[in-house]
This record gives C-alpha cells, sequence and structure tokens, in this order.
C-alpha cells in the first residue's frame, strides 16, 4: 500500500514538473513567436514603404519623358452636374512628345439641356504645354482649338503619391468638364 502511495505522489511529481517545463517552454515559444511576428510586420511596413516609392518615381518619370495616358474613370460638368462613370476603357487623354490623342466624351452647350460630343482628335502640336513639379504630384496645362474656333486649355493634375488625376477640360463658351482617372504608362 504504501509502495502504490509513492509511485502515485512520484508520478504526481514527475506530471507537475513536466507540466511546469513545457508550459515555461511554450511561454518562451509564445514571446519568440511575437518577436518574430513583429519582425514580419516591420519587413511588410518596409517593403509597402519602397513599393510606394517606386511607384511614385515611376509616375515621375512618365511625366517627365512626355510618354504617358491619362485613362478617364469619371466625368463631371461644373459646377454640379451629374457624375458619370466611364466605362469605355479608350476613352484617353495621351501625350506622345509634342503630340497630344484626345478621346473624351464632352457636354455641350449654353443651358440645359446639354449634348454629348465626342473629341477624337490627334493634335500634332499644342499651345503653352507646361509642366510643373507640385508638392502632391504634377500639374500639366496646355491649350488647343482642337480644329475649331473654341480654344480649349486642358489642366492635368497628377498625385504622384496617391496615383490619381484628374483633367479639367475648359473652354470660354460651355462649362468645364472634369475628369478622373489614372496614368498609365504608352
Amino acid at each position: 500500500m504504501k509502495r502504490s502511495l509513492f509511485i502515485i505522489l512520484t508520478c504526481m511529481l514527475l506530471a507537475t514538473m513536466f507540466l511546469a517545463y513545457s508550459g515555461d517552454a511554450q511561454s518562451n515559444k509564445q514571446s519568440a513567436d511575437a518577436i518574430s511576428r513583429e519582425a514580419k510586420r516591420e519587413a511588410r511596413r518596409e517593403k509597402r514603404t519602397q513599393r510606394l516609392e517606386a511607384y511614385e518615381q515611376h509616375l515621375d518619370s512618365l511625366v517627365r519623358s512626355n510618354h504617358f495616358r491619362f485613362a478617364a474613370q469619371t466625368m463631371q460638368q461644373l459646377p454640379a452636374g451629374m457624375m458619370r462613370n466611364l466605362q469605355n476603357p479608350y476613352y484617353e487623354l495621351v501625350v506622345m512628345g509634342s503630340e497630344v490623342d484626345v478621346c473624351l466624351p464632352f457636354l455641350k452647350g449654353y443651358t440645359p439641356p446639354y449634348y454629348p460630343v465626342l473629341f477624337n482628335y490627334v493634335l500634332t502640336s499644342v499651345n503653352g504645354y507646361n509642366t510643373e513639379k507640385t508638392n502632391e504630384g504634377w500639374h500639366i496645362t496646355f491649350e488647343s482649338s482642337m480644329y475649331s474656333t473654341t480654344d480649349y486649355t486642358f489642366s492635368l493634375e497628377i498625385y504622384s503619391r496617391y496615383g490619381g488625376a484628374t483633367l479639367t477640360l475648359s473652354s470660354p463658351f460651355y462649362n468645364s468638364v472634369q475628369y478622373t482617372g489614372n496614368i498609365l504608362g504608352i
């Protein structure tokens, strides 16, 4: 009887020591896992920062090269027209050195109802092409008559840090139309 009591107590003591040891090992493993997770998070943050910087440099190089395209995704007649989603992937403004291709819808008219037209031109020369670096990216402006008697002013705001762009197409006779979209390579 004493012998079996001794065996039971010994087994309980061994089990208690094993549980304490495994708990200690698991605690050490959890702290090592926490350090490892923090290192992985920091590595992911660093990788994102590098990707964002590379994207910003990519947009800057596209603008500096004067070979890029603005892909329009929405349009709105200013000052308070209806926002329209543009599903056609070919609505774009393409800058290729000294030439500009325009394929954009526009709303004409002096009073409602305004009527839609499509500007589909290859402009072999534009007036006053100006590129200016800003805190948020780039501001590009130029003018063209687009083979008509009306002068149109293009004002393109490129947000290098955020990745978007806004094009405002204005004329002295019609309300301005604003487009939002992305800058892409050719």
